[in-house]
């Protein structure tokens, strides 16, 4: 099941997709928050049947998920990103926190804040909590804890994420639009198995990163364990999972400007188109 939220920033409609049509959930939720993952709300949207079809035809798509309560990033998260970022391979799970307010929807226009001389694209795969985790006894339970999965694009500042950061990464990874999302989020019995997903991205139409998510050096089911056993992971909350190698840090491509067109996109997920702009 494919589910988004469709309509001007701040009164996203929530929406089924199924097969090119567009059902209306608002008879079951106001909105695809922490509460309707909480409250069983895949199970009753993917039950629900006369639901209401609506034409999205010219209207904004917004983030799948309505502003999640935390996103947790993990850095250096694919081997060769780590070489080309100039790190050995992580012994455990780097993790930084991103901003809530960042979030944005697939083809929102992304902001290059002011001063920023180093603005750059992630491709990431994103996970979404379902039911809340707190200190899982092993990997093997995870996944049963995932709503589904969303396309990230985990935008980066690396001068205030490097230079000026005072030993974390948050200052670079915060700035506003710096979190886009979706379209869709795409419900677990959709991803039989998230180590088996290829993940692109492009500038102005040349390509950036080419990757599958079974390079990565901690798995999915890893990630949400490991991070249990340090924070309680809520319905609604976010798991960036890091990104493969192609970025600009890497020294082999340009960093953003405005007027550039960031795309990311994972089989199954869907694409994102993102316009930079100037703040």
């Amino acid at each position: 099941m494919r589910i988004m939220r469709v309509g001007p920033v701040g009164r996203e409609r929530p929406v089924r997709y199924d097969d090119g049509h567009y059902l209306d959930l608002s008879p079951l939720t106001a909105d695809i928050d922490a509460t309707f993952l909480a409250g069983d709300g895949l199970r009753r949207a993917r039950e629900a049947t006369d639901l209401p079809e609506i034409d999205v035809t010219g209207q904004r798509i917004g983030p799948p998920v309505a502003r999640p309560g935390a996103i947790l990033c993990v850095g250096q998260n694919y081997a060769a990103h780590a070489a080309e970022s100039g790190s050995v391979p992580p012994e455990l799970p780097i993790v930084f926190y991103k901003a809530p307010n960042t979030v944005v929807g697939p083809y929102d226009d992304v902001l290059i804040p002011r001063g920023s001389t180093k603005t750059d694209w992630e491709v990431e795969l994103a996970v979404v909590i379902g039911r809340r985790a707190r200190y899982l006894s092993s990997p093997d339970e995870a996944l049963a804890h995932v709503a589904g999965y969303v396309l990230s694009n985990d935008v980066s500042e690396r001068d205030f994420q490097l230079t000026v950061s005072g030993g974390q990464w948050s200052k670079g990874k915060s700035c506003e639009t710096f979190q886009p999302l979706g379209p869709w989020l795409v419900t677990t019995d959709e991803v039989p198995d998230p180590q088996a997903l290829r993940l692109r991205s492009w500038v102005n139409g040349e390509p950036r990163q080419d990757s599958t998510t079974k390079d990565m050096i901690f798995d999915v089911a890893y990630l949400v364990w490991h991070l249990s056993q340090y924070t309680v992971l809520d319905p609604g909350d976010v798991i960036n999972t890091g990104t493969p190698q192609g970025v600009a840090l890497s020294g082999r491509f340009p960093y953003l400007s405005a007027g550039d067109v960031m795309e990311v996109e994972i089989d199954g997920l869907g694409r994102q188109r993102s316009t930079v702009r100037s703040a």
